[in-house]
């Protein structure tokens, strides 16, 4: 028997391929049926220690490990009358820019102190390009309830060794009234 032709050959895969049922997804109106797998690399977010404080050093090792460079990290120095993180110091500008990321996920490695984590949000466009670079605080997570905003001191007896060993459980009432007297005083 003859060898069909490959143009036969291949107008055949076509047409029995038009007769089979179409898998779309219908996106924007059923797009909770299909969620995403756990380990799906979409939008960044910077975590928070227990008691409220910020996990980032600032040590900048994410945006040297970007290899689209979309991150841009500056770091300062903590206060004992501002402190945003347990360490030195704390990331004061913090920047992703969505236009360049390219979720490769390289930046959550390279984090020492597991402060940046990616989320399962994946709805990231927008209609201005300036509204994709997001700041800190579009990267912060949420405060919990029984945590206090940042600034504010460690919890009392600990140092940052207890953080990074996970001994923190949570904000404690000492940590609250420093925040109020500081605002009770501003207000005066």
């Amino acid at each position: 028997m003859p060898e069909l032709p490959q143009a036969v050959r291949g107008f055949g895969v076509t047409f029995t391929t038009m007769f089979k049922k179409v898998v779309t997804e219908q996106y924007p109106e059923q797009k909770d049926k299909y969620p995403p797998k756990p380990r799906f690399h979409g939008r960044h977010q910077l975590n928070r220690w227990p008691d409220g404080l910020e996990k980032c050093v600032g040590c900048e090792l994410c945006a040297w490990a970007c290899p689209a460079d979309a991150i841009y990290v500056q770091g300062a120095d903590n206060t004992d009358s501002e402190r945003f993180s347990p360490g030195e110091r704390y990331g004061r500008v913090y920047q992703i820019n969505y236009l360049r990321c390219i979720f490769c996920g390289l930046c959550i490695e390279a984090c020492p102190t597991r402060a940046l984590t990616m989320t399962n949000e994946f709805e990231l466009a927008d209609a201005n390009r300036a509204d994709l670079i997001y700041e800190k605080q579009d990267l912060l997570a949420p405060l919990l309830p029984g945590m206090a905003p940042p600034p504010h001191p460690m919890v009392p007896g600990t140092t940052e060794q207890d953080y990074y060993a996970n001994k923190i459980t949570g904000a404690v009432p000492e940590q609250f009234t420093v925040e109020k007297s500081e605002s009770e005083g501003e207000s005066s």
